[in-house]
């Protein structure tokens, strides 16, 4: 395939017209903050006003996960790419870092949120946006918890994982979109093929690596994460819980249950024709989802 140009904002016209939404997309940059310790912390803005709502991405995702969210939304927007992820800078701590995680996006949200904004994580995102609305309550005023809760297993996530830790390197293009077709059989190819340049790496050899892998290995332990339902259970703001109810989900029945012990005031959303990744899958209903609570 030789050497392919890759360009981040090129790609909104193809998100559009698979969802049928207007091939306008919104004012959309990419910029960074700078976390105490020096390290970059990069995020897409879409919209130029103050964000109304912030997402984040799942491990060994990044950014873009969200895009067609946020061209359904068409709001002033944030999406974060946690740091050894997507264009951040790699912690220290490792990739799968919940606590150091969340320090990182709670400095990066007080530097860039003028207002109380509706927060949206995604599995590791939706770990992190935990800590980070029990921290920044102020700041948070919804939490939006994106198929995952503090129930998740090793078992459970098993096909994610398998699919995250396979090989690290690819000979070409075409070797990394079979694999990641195989995993994802019921999304279509150009949609694959589009998160694929989003989140993986040519090397200057025109080998392929994914973005997640292209650091070097966590050189400081991470802080024990501790009880995430717990710190469910401290949060005064709103919470809801989007559940994929096809093949792939990581929540079951148990942990709706335990959702609604620790989180009284929570909410479940059952979303049809829809695995793990409730973005990717019904990316309109979760708009939509977010545009409610953008209203509330």
């Amino acid at each position: 395939m030789g050497h392919v140009h890759y360009d981040e904002f090129s790609f909104f016209h193809e998100n559009a017209a698979e969802w049928g939404l207007p091939a306008n997309p919104p004012v959309v940059c990419r910029a960074s903050v700078t976390l105490p310790d020096g390290r970059s912390l990069s995020f897409l803005r879409f919209g130029d006003r103050t964000p109304e709502i912030v997402f984040i991405h799942g491990g060994a995702q990044n950014a873009h996960t969200f895009d067609t969210v946020n061209l359904a939304l068409s709001t002033s927007s944030l999406a974060l790419d946690l740091p050894g992820h997507g264009h951040s800078d790699p912690s220290p701590y490792g990739l799968s870092a919940v606590v150091s995680h969340a320090a990182d996006v709670v400095d990066a949200l007080q530097q860039l949120c003028a207002q109380p904004i509706v927060l949206v994580g995604m599995s590791l995102g939706g770990l992190t946006s935990l800590m980070v609305a029990r921290d920044l309550p102020q700041l948070v005023r919804e939490l939006v918890l994106v198929d995952i809760t503090p129930g998740i297993t090793a078992a459970k996530a098993k096909h994610i994982t398998d699919f995250v830790n396979g090989p690290r390197t690819f000979e070409d293009f075409d070797q990394l979109l079979e694999l990641t077709i195989r995993f994802n059989p019921t999304r279509s190819e150009s949609s694959l093929r589009r998160g694929i340049l989003h989140n993986a790496v040519q090397l200057a050899d025109e080998t392929w690596v994914w973005r997640h892998q292209q650091h070097a290995p966590a050189t400081v332990t991470a802080p024990p994460t501790g009880d995430l339902w717990e710190v469910l259970a401290e949060l005064t703001q709103p919470v809801t819980l989007v559940r994929g109810m096809a093949s792939g989900s990581v929540v079951d029945d148990d942990d709706v249950r335990r959702f609604h012990q620790h989180c009284p005031q929570g909410v479940v959303v059952n979303v049809e024709g829809a695995g793990h990744s409730v973005q990717g899958d019904q990316p309109l209903v979760l708009a939509a989802l977010c545009a409610e609570r953008l209203r509330s």
